[in-house]
Parts: structure tokens; C-alpha cells; sequence
């Protein structure tokens, strides 16, 4: 993951003034403070910033420790970045429980309340139009698998399944026996995988269109993104559908009981959809909703 900071840093930075890190941006409707047990270490309590008629929810950090220099050698570090990023989705997350809540992109930062105010208030009436579209609905995240033989059977529990894709490679012995007819045999069984992992691959694609043509009957918007490759799904399974969907909050039911009856259609033997949510729109905001630099 590459986090490029919304900041620049300049002649304010050596002055000791904290910047201001911009978490999400909410409407007015909302209580005086936020909960003092979220933001980053070191840095102030957690405050709104009025932005016209929205508020934006920001912390005061030290700006040494938040430069362009600084996060970048941080958020190089694994532990560090994850550690960033869970804060600032915990902060997201929070600021989502009292209303419509429009998360900014990590490390957004500017040199003072003031600075901040006047870029984020360039973007109010995207800010108004995302806000507008989230009401009341949560965002959720479907994955389809197709699993490989003792990964999974489709159901999310881990248990060994049928009808799972073969194995990627036969042994290295694999011909039995002299001459041509053990060769053509070999290259007959080696023929007979791909072909058979073909049509697996094909059945598995097939189910993710019907599981996304399903949800989305319930949403009210979808993104489908790029596969996540073995490094990110673990050996065993192949992920063939990664997507997010824009849901009424009410629905919720309505999508467990969608995806239950999914996963119990014939055909669906060694297919594994995997539920995640609700979340925080973050994926039907206009990514956020980038305002300005500082």
C-alpha cells in the first residue's frame, strides 16, 4: 500500500504549531465532542471544525511527526501503517455511528485549522451530494473464492469440500511405463487438468455474476475491483469476485439470507462467499473525496 500524505510541509512546520489531520466530514446534526478514546498517539483530542454547514472531524498532531518526511519512513513500516490505518478507520467508524459520514483518505493533513476549513470548504457541495447519497445506508463487502481441494466448501467454514478445483501441477513421475503410449498418456492426463481446471475456473466466474447480480437487486450502488491475488487470499483458494455495494441499513437481513440461499445452489460446490459489513461508505464517496491541498 502506497499512502501519498495530503500535505505539504513548509516554513510552519518549524514553528511548533500543530497541523491538523482531517479524518471524515459529517453533517452539523452532531454532539459537541467526539469520544477522547480515538486519535492518533500524541496527538490533541478529537474535535470537530465547522466547514460551512458541515463539520469535519480532526485532530491536532504534531507536525514534526506528521511531514511528508516523516510519515513516509513511518508507513514503510508494516506494523506502523496498519497501526495508522486501524486509527484512522476507528475514528471513521466512530464518526459513522451518530450519521452520514464521508471518510477522508489517510493522512490528510494541513498546516492549521484554517487552511483546512478553506480547502475542505471548496468541496462542501460534493461533501453535501456524498452525505445526500449515503443516508441511511452501509457499505458491504462480498468476495467469491473458488476454493482448492481440503481449502473450503464454499459455506465460509473451512470445512473440506467437493467439487474443488484439481491440483495446479502433476508429480514430476507422473509417466508410467517406455515408449510412445506412456508419453501420449501423460500428455492426455496433463491435457484432461487444464481442461478440467478451465471449466472450474469458468463455473467459479459464472457464480460470482450470479452472486453479484443477486446483491445487487438490494443496493443502491456497486464497485467491482481487481481480484486480490494468493498473497492477500492465501494458497488454496482463488479469489474470483472481489466487490463492494452501497446497502440500505434495513437490508441487512435481506443480504445474509441472499447469500445463504447462494451458497446452497447446486453448482456451487467448492464456490466460498465471504460477507463482510457494514462498514463505513468509504468505497461510494468519490473515494473520499480528495479537497485540495493544503
Amino acid at each position: 500500500m502506497t499512502v501519498t500524505p495530503q500535505y505539504q510541509p513548509g516554513p510552519a512546520d518549524r514553528t511548533g504549531a500543530p497541523a491538523t489531520y482531517v479524518f471524515a466530514v459529517c453533517g452539523a446534526d452532531r454532539p459537541a465532542r467526539m469520544d477522547p478514546a480515538h486519535g492518533h498517539p500524541g496527538g490533541g483530542p478529537l474535535r470537530f471544525l465547522a466547514v460551512g454547514p458541515l463539520r469535519a472531524v480532526v485532530q491536532d498532531v504534531p507536525a514534526e511527526a506528521f511531514s511528508e518526511a516523516a510519515l513516509r519512513e513511518r508507513l514503510t513500516d508494516p506494523a506502523e501503517l496498519e497501526r495508522c490505518a486501524r486509527t484512522h478507520h476507528d475514528v471513521v467508524t466512530a464518526a459513522a455511528t451518530g450519521g452520514p459520514t464521508v471518510p477522508l483518505p489517510l493522512a490528510t493533513l494541513y498546516l492549521g485549522d484554517e487552511r483546512a476549513a478553506a480547502a475542505l470548504g471548496a468541496e462542501q457541495e460534493r461533501f453535501r451530494a456524498a452525505l445526500d447519497r449515503i443516508a441511511g445506508r452501509a457499505e458491504w463487502a462480498v468476495k467469491v473464492y473458488l476454493t482448492q481441494p481440503g481449502a473450503g466448501n464454499g459455506n465460509g467454514n473451512g470445512a473440506p469440500g467437493n467439487g474443488a478445483a484439481p491440483s495446479e501441477t502433476l508429480p514430476p513421475d507422473a509417466p508410467s511405463g517406455t515408449g510412445q503410449g506412456a508419453g501420449r498418456a501423460y500428455l492426455n492426463r496433463l491435457r484432461g487438468a487444464r481442461q478440467q481446471r478451465e471449466q472450474c475456473q469458468e463455473r467459479a466466474l459464472a457464480a460470482a455474476e450470479q452472486v453479484d447480480s443477486a446483491v445487487r437487486e438490494l443496493a443502491a450502488g456497486s464497485v467491482r475491483r481487481r481480484p486480490h491475488g494468493p498473497e492477500a487470499t492465501g494458497q488454496g483458494r482463488t479469489q474470483v469476485m472481489n466487490a463492494a455495494y452501497l446497502i440500505a441499513e434495513e437490508r441487512g437481513g435481506q443480504l445474509a439470507r441472499t447469500v445463504g440461499r447462494l451458497r446452497s445452489t447446486p453448482g456451487f460446490d467448492g464456490i466460498e462467499i465471504e460477507v463482510s459489513g457494514p462498514w463505513a461508505p468509504y468505497s461510494f464517496t468519490d473515494g473520499g473525496v480528495h479537497a485540495g491541498h493544503p
